[in-house]
């Protein structure tokens, strides 16, 4: 267990990091301390959460404890999302990702019949919940839950489908190192939650009838899943994935922003999703270092390599327009043991190099804070990085941003603190808001 020491050094090193870097908002050091350490949950806050719209283990397990390990069932209760506002930072809301760790210093408590995120038994904010969109209570005609189709997150903002729920990069020389997809297939399964592994278009378009017909927050939709090495039901990785996008489209034109995520693919493949109507492309490269890339990311430096990687990337943008193309990196794997590197400086200066090369060349890279899933290779015997280099790598982007003046990142919602939506990092929090505009250009 931490001790109250440990809890009190968490709080202080936040305050320091906030004195040290003033420039970023302490709203954004709180989200991503959050990330990277996780959160629990007193038994009192996870009936209340219970009561709301839940995780609904979208991809992902996003947790630092496997369910066998939930002492209070907290995969059955805890949300997808909190939203932080108020309390003694005086916190502009700000969403985060909820992960599941009851070690963690941050504890979500019950104070006078509402929910408060304390460190060291000292409050930080008050804790909002979201409630459940009217269609989660839908199941389809096969008798599926809706949100095993089609949950949403960010808010609302995003419809995520998960069309392809395992990886064909599987076993230690192949699947990405930091990632428990095919894992946390397998204990979602055994914990008994509906998870279909395939979804097919029939179920995402029925999904999306229900959504349609009731709901006006949701603005985006990402279709993704894992990669797909040989064949799925006979269909190549472009062949099966362009199917979703293209059968919405045709159903219902424009309705919502469309978004892929897949591998990044030969430019004729590339040139098949956007003729199926996707306007943004995800061909996430994950950490920029060489010698990282072909350690944590094996398969796919293995099945097409680091600079192909990289080339295909350019190579989209010019059919999708450089700002449409906005490949992810997991921040935070760059310091993981025993490869990464030792020092924040160094791994700063590795990350920082990388998003100067995709920027100068127009293309938004975005990032996710890296959760160490315990089901995953990277993420059984270690925390997360520094905090530092969290709150140093929101620097590097923004102005990385400013110095090639990239516009908003289309597809994210507003940008800016208090409107930012993006919960599983604090970029968007800390990226100049769009004035007098409920929403970027580019959501229009």
């Amino acid at each position: 267990m931490t001790s109250t020491t440990e809890y009190a050094a968490a709080l202080k090193l936040v305050e320091e990091l906030a004195r040290a870097y003033p420039d970023i908002p302490i709203e954004a050091i709180f989200k991503e301390d959050l990330l990277r350490r996780g959160m629990a949950w007193s038994a009192a806050a996870l009936e209340v959460a219970a009561r709301y719209k839940r995780k609904a283990y979208f991809i992902f397990s996003f947790d630092m404890v496997p369910i066998a390990q939930m002492e209070q069932n907290e995969n059955t209760k805890a949300p997808e999302e909190i939203r932080l506002a108020g309390g003694p930072y005086e916190f502009k809301p700000v969403v985060v990702s909820v992960r599941l760790n009851p070690r963690s210093p941050y504890r979500v408590e019950m104070q006078d019949e509402s929910l408060v995120l304390q460190l060291d038994g000292c409050p930080v904010a008050a804790v909002e919940l979201q409630r459940s969109p009217a269609y989660y209570a839908h199941t389809l005609s096969n008798g599926k839950p809706i949100t095993d189709i089609c949950p949403t997150i960010e808010w609302g903002y995003l419809l995520y489908l998960t069309v392809f729920r395992l990886c064909q990069y599987f076993g230690a020389g192949e699947e990405c190192q930091f990632c428990d997809i095919n894992e946390n297939y397998r204990q979602q399964k055994r914990a008994g939650r509906p998870y279909t592994s395939v979804k097919s278009v029939d179920e995402v378009l029925e999904a999306l009838e229900i959504i349609a017909s009731s709901d006006s927050d949701s603005r985006a939709y990402t279709v993704t899943g894992g990669s797909i090495t040989g064949k799925l039901e006979g269909k190549s990785e472009a062949e099966f994935y362009a199917q979703y996008p293209e059968a919405i489209e045709r159903r219902f034109p424009g309705r919502w922003i469309s978004k892929v995520v897949v591998q990044a693919l030969p430019r004729d493949e590339v040139r098949r999703f956007r003729d199926a109507g996707v306007r943004i492309y995800h061909p996430n490269y994950e950490v920029w270092d060489e010698r990282l890339f072909g350690i944590y990311c094996a398969g796919k430096a293995r099945h097409v390599g680091r600079p192909e990687w990289i080339s295909r990337i350019l190579g989209a943008a010019e059919v999708f327009g450089p700002a449409n193309v906005i490949p992810n990196f997991v921040a935070g794997i760059e310091m993981a043991k025993p490869a990464g590197f030792a020092t924040v400086d160094e791994a700063i200066a590795s990350t920082a190099e990388g998003l100067d090369f995709f920027m100068s060349h127009g293309v938004s890279p975005r990032f996710t804070t890296w959760c160490p899933e315990p089901l995953s290779v990277l993420g059984k015997e270690q925390e997360g990085a520094p905090l530092e280099y969290h709150v140093r790598l929101l620097q590097a982007y923004r102005d990385t941003r400013a110095k090639y003046h990239l516009p908003p990142l289309p597809g994210y919602g507003d940008p800016g603190l208090g409107r930012a939506v993006f919960s599983v990092s604090a970029f968007m929090d800390v990226l100049p808001p769009v004035i007098n505009q409920r929403s970027a250009p580019e959501d229009r």
